[in-house]
């Protein structure tokens, strides 16, 4: 029975010491999480800005494409965009909360069912194009 008391005791400390790391985890990524930033959907085509240091001059760098995919746990938010150049297929995984990550800006947004689009990968020409959704989300 005291065996039982001194495990019960043990499990309850773990379980709050896992409650509290928790809480501190939740308090240093609020201090870094972007806060206005637009709603972002899998099919959107979005325009990205991303910081680039050249020498000791900093710029602006653009990038178009279609969203693939999208991961969201907290500070680790990450899309996925996909963009044909030359008749070559470029993917580049951007994390939305990064201090690189200047601007999104959403061009179109289109009605996919999934929700990740990795087939687009094997469609080639305008097969590959998604239906426009113009509604408002």
């Amino acid at each position: 029975m005291v065996r039982n008391k001194k495990l019960m005791s043990f499990r309850s400390l773990v379980t709050l010491e896992r409650f509290m790391n928790n809480k501190l985890i939740e308090s240093v990524e609020q201090v870094h999480m972007k806060e206005n930033l637009k709603e972002l959907f899998v099919g959107d085509t979005v325009k990205v800005g991303i910081s680039v240091e050249e020498g000791n001059k900093e710029r602006v760098q653009f990038y178009e494409g279609i969203i693939l995919a999208k991961s969201k746990s907290c500070i680790n938010f990450t899309i996925s965009v996909r963009k044909v150049f030359q008749g070559i297929g470029v993917e580049r995984a951007f994390l939305v909360n990064s201090p690189k990550f200047v601007s999104v800006e959403v061009l179109k947004s289109a009605r996919v069912s999934k929700s990740k689009l990795y087939y687009l990968r094997n469609i080639i020409g305008k097969a590959g194009r998604l239906k426009q959704s113009f509604k408002k989300r």
